[in-house]
């Protein structure tokens, strides 16, 4: 990307980030010496081979695997200082996470399974039926609230996964394959939903895909080798 020393603070922030799984013949480094700069309000899409690191790079993110070396700043905080709690903290108030299947409970409906990680945040049942409801409606499911999984297409199966990670109002969503579960004609809809979250809403999104198709709904394109970052720019710029 272009210079960013004369912009704000990123919201994330790589700095020699490495992720080494383990020791001598059997090492595997995963990432290796990434530095990366993500801005509040950005829609990110990461691609790369099968073992380039794209969604180890997700996990660090997310908090949901610790880096062997280097530094993550989430907001200005360093996270590697961050006790496994206050991680949890961070993953629970400020990140939402959507995964390639959608996890929903089979016999809950749509309104109780995006209600269901807002009990873990301690929200009263009032507030938390409401923020449900609202997140629901954000992505054209409010009419479908009662319904159970077996009762959605796919395609609303993995909306109601994006009202989930919406309901708790984080600051980013990190979205480990949205569309991988789906046809194209759903895929698309899954990213127009996404891209007018980003668009209308303000929130940051950080995608791993495989599908050079869905990977041009978001506005920036890293591409991953072995690793490292090989390339990182505007969609359009990037194949």
């Amino acid at each position: 990307m272009a210079d960013r020393a004369d912009r704000p603070r990123a919201l994330i922030q790589l700095r020699d980030i490495s992720r080494v799984y383990g020791v001598g013949e059997a090492e595997v480094r995963a990432l290796d010496q990434v530095n990366l700069d993500i801005d509040k309000g950005e829609f990110v899409a990461i691609m790369g081979p099968s073992g380039s690191g794209k969604s180890t790079a997700l996990n660090v993110i997310g908090c949901l695997d610790v880096p062997t070396a280097g530094h993550y700043m989430f907001n200005g905080v360093e996270v590697a200082h961050l006790t496994p709690d206050q991680r949890a903290l961070l993953r629970r108030n400020y990140l939402g996470f959507i995964f390639q299947g959608y996890n929903l409970l089979a016999r809950t409906s749509a309104l109780q399974n995006v209600e269901l990680p807002l009990i873990y945040k301690g929200m009263g049942r009032t507030e938390r039926h409401a923020a449900a409801t609202n997140a629901l409606a954000k992505v054209g499911l409010a009419h479908r609230a009662h319904h159970d999984p077996s009762e959605l297409s796919g395609g609303q199966q993995q909306r109601v996964a994006i009202a989930r990670a919406l309901a708790g109002n984080p600051e980013v969503i990190l979205a480990d394959e949205p569309t991988g579960n789906l046809d194209t004609k759903l895929s698309a809809e899954i990213m127009e939903v996404l891209q007018a979250l980003n668009h209308d809403e303000g929130l940051t999104i950080v995608m791993v895909t495989h599908e050079t198709q869905m990977a041009k709904f978001a506005r920036r394109l890293i591409w991953m080798v072995d690793g490292r970052i090989e390339r990182d720019g505007l969609t359009a710029t990037v194949a």
